[in-house]
């Protein structure tokens, strides 16, 4: 645990050094309002970075998040346009989600197929379901209810219910993975699955459950991103999964499993937010937030690999030192 908190440290602080470095610029950037705005647009890759540190952490990886936030963000707009209630379409939203999450869940188990292959495969699929349902036509904001559209732009003491939202769930995932016997589970899934499976543990079982949760997380996400942006369509988040994958490794979520916080998947995420809203406030050309974010991830496992060869270096020498 020594390693992942002065990992949370550093992190903590690269973040507020590249404030200082902003604010020296543009000291509008961290006004508490647009903070605010930060913490808004970044409420997605929260989200969809925790349900893949979920994934992660049970030694598998899932690259269909964006496409399954796409074809949820689509359907629920579909079901705006029939007239369905709010409740029900946050419902379908996410119960849609936790299904797609469930199929590479399944096939990861039940057939053994590597995740990579699952979700890249099941990535594609379910891009090509937004395409069969409208014939890649796109959904304004103007064929969208005024309360689809309301409910994650609404303010409640100074922040938007989309934030809202993502700091509650930040909240519940902490509780779910430090407190309950299934987030127990997900590390010691990833940290020694031979060791798990000794002590009762269902390896699939365990990493099926984190393919849902992290499908029904991104089926709620697609809603939220689809009602906030008003507009829904084939390529809606496209290329997003790569940014929630990098913002796990930036967090110190290891990709070889059963290593990483809930509190660094979120500065993971927070780091990338800042860097994209104001990276071209400060005029940063896009090419150099590119290099910067790949640099940042290169930095990470970097620093992962040194953390994870320490421990067995001084083994060896206390082992040498025995003999």
């Amino acid at each position: 645990m020594t390693v992942l908190k002065s990992r949370e440290a550093i992190l903590a602080l690269a973040i507020l050094v590249l404030l200082a470095v902003i604010a020296s610029r543009f000291p509008a950037f961290v006004t508490p309002g647009n903070l605010a705005g930060v913490l808004t647009d970044t409420s997605p890759l929260i989200l969809l970075a925790l349900g893949q540190m979920a994934v992660i952490l049970t030694k598998c990886i899932d690259l269909s998040v964006a496409a399954n936030l796409a074809l949820c963000g689509m359907v629920a707009a579909l079901l705006d346009g029939m007239g369905v209630p709010l409740p029900l379409i946050l419902l379908a939203a996410i119960g849609l989600g936790a299904c797609l999450g469930a199929v590479n869940g399944l096939l990861v188990w039940k057939l053994g197929i590597p995740s990579i292959v699952v979700t890249l495969g099941t990535m594609t699929i379910y891009r090509g379901a937004i395409f069969l349902l409208t014939g890649g036509a796109w959904i304004n904001a103007h064929q969208m209810s005024e309360g689809f559209k309301a409910f994650p732009r609404a303010v409640i003491a100074g922040l938007p219910v989309m934030a809202w939202l993502a700091v509650l769930i930040v909240a519940g995932f902490a509780l779910l993975v430090l407190r309950t016997p299934l987030g127990r589970a997900f590390y010691a899934v990833g940290g020694n699955p031979h060791a798990a499976v000794y002590t009762g543990i269902s390896v699939g079982r365990t990493q099926f459950a984190a393919f849902v949760l992290a499908g029904a997380l991104a089926g709620l996400t697609g809603y939220l991103w689809v009602a906030r942006y008003a507009v829904a369509y084939v390529d809606i988040a496209g290329g997003f999964e790569l940014d929630v994958v990098a913002a796990c490794v930036i967090g110190g979520i290891a990709i070889a499993g059963g290593a990483g916080s809930v509190a660094g998947a979120v500065m993971g995420a927070l780091f990338l937010g800042i860097i994209k809203n104001a990276l071209p406030v400060v005029g940063i050309s896009p090419f150099w937030q590119m290099a910067i974010s790949g640099s940042a991830i290169l930095i990470a496992i970097a620093f992962n690999a040194r953390g994870r060869r320490d421990p067995g270096r001084i083994i060896l020498k206390r082992a040498e030192h025995r003999t």
